[in-house]
């Protein structure tokens, strides 16, 4: 799960991380509200989207007066802001963050993520502030610095110390970075964050350090027990499909192709989408509807895929393990019934009572197109997609 930076700014004051003051408006008249009650000669006015890349697409403003910080905030709300992450069609803006201007000294990146190669948290840090990390990583290995946490002892300081000199920072400043490092990685844990990400992290010139930017993302898995954290949930931010996906536990993430893909299982799901590009198609989707596949699920499953109008067909491939061959076939062809699906359905069904599973789908009396292993659904989907089955 994502959140805004405002948000995030909130959880790092929370837990101690610095950061400067600010004023969320969702209007003109708030956002001039706002840098009145801040009193700062410099303000800047920020749009609140998830996503990255603000500036660069006309969503930060350097503003140096109550007025136009309304000017500023005029011009972004409404507006569909367009980055690298958003996509070419943008995402609306509808509330903008208005914070004070600071005297920076220098910029940084720093950020506390999980890597799965280690199984550790890791911070990770670099000289070039302001800039994307894949930019500095692909550009400039030698400035990525890392430090892996051991889970049984924590952050220990000697980390940020290793962090801080390798930054080139002078010691004076080093014991502040040490302790922000520290509060960086309580915000991380106690939230069960997947990303805390500061870009940039400036130095002051009276020496303090601050957040000047916010990421945190979320492990949903762990959200049962974070309510908090749930309540910054923006359903406005996500993909309308994808929003409904969670209210029935499915797992999908819309893509740009033409075929639709239903798959029990995140790995099989990764395979099928692989075999559908190997044979010169498009998946429209990543679709996982899990272990226990019921009528319902399937039935949710399939008016997600179908509301995607570029779908031109379906495939389903189903391993019965968990649940039955014959129990997934009867709730594919009942959910098939009750959406009146009117494109091409290819199923491939594997695993516990195959035979009766294949047996009901070809009694349905529905036009389902069976296949016998997944590369053949895959280029019947292909070929159902493009008119030619």
């Amino acid at each position: 799960m994502k959140i805004h930076e405002y948000q995030a700014k909130e959880i790092f004051a929370k837990y101690g991380v610095p950061v400067p003051r600010g004023f969320l408006a969702h209007t003109p008249e708030e956002a001039e509200s706002a840098a009145v009650r801040l009193g700062s000669p410099v303000l800047v006015v920020k749009a609140q989207i998830h996503a990255g890349g603000r500036g660069k697409g006309g969503g930060v403003k350097v503003v140096k007066s109550p007025g136009e910080a309304r000017e500023a905030a005029s011009q972004m709300l409404g507006m569909m802001l367009k980055t690298h992450q958003t996509g070419p069609g943008g995402q609306k803006v509808r509330k903008v963050y208005v914070e004070e201007g600071l005297p920076i000294a220098r910029e940084l990146y720093l950020a506390a993520t999980l890597d799965r190669a280690t199984s550790r948290i890791t911070f990770i840090a670099s000289s070039e502030g302001g800039v994307e990390i894949e930019e500095t990583a692909a550009k400039h290995p030698e400035k990525i610095l890392r430090q892996s946490v051991d889970p049984a002892v924590g952050f220990l300081d000697f980390q940020g110390r290793a962090l801080a000199f390798g930054l080139g920072l002078p010691s004076e400043v080093a014991n502040k970075f040490v302790g922000f490092c520290r509060a960086l990685y309580r915000a991380y844990v106690e939230t069960d964050a997947s990303l805390a990400e500061v870009n940039p992290l400036v130095l002051l010139k009276d020496g303090g350090i601050v957040a000047l930017d916010a990421k945190m993302n979320f492990d949903d898995n762990a959200l049962y027990r974070q309510k908090e954290i749930v309540g910054y949930r923006d359903i406005d931010e996500e993909d309308p499909i994808e929003a409904k996906a969670k209210e029935f536990d499915l797992s999908y993430i819309a893509l740009d192709g033409n075929i639709g893909c239903m798959v029990n299982g995140a790995g099989l799901a990764m395979a099928t989408m692989d075999t559908i590009k190997l044979v010169g198609g498009s998946p429209a989707n990543f679709l996982d509807v899990g272990g226990g596949a019921s009528q319902e699920k399937v039935t949710a499953a399939f008016k997600l895929i179908l509301a995607d109008k570029k779908v031109r067909a379906i495939l389903v491939n189903i391993f019965g393990g968990i649940m039955k061959c014959d129990v997934i076939a009867a709730g594919v062809v009942a959910a098939a019934k009750d959406v009146r699906l009117k494109v091409p359905l290819i199923v491939r069904l594997e695993g516990t009572n195959v035979d009766l599973g294949k047996e009901i789908l070809r009694t349905s009396g529905l036009p389902i197109i069976a296949a016998d292993n997944l590369r053949q659904a895959a280029e019947k989907a292909v070929a159902a997609a493009s008119g030619r089955l």
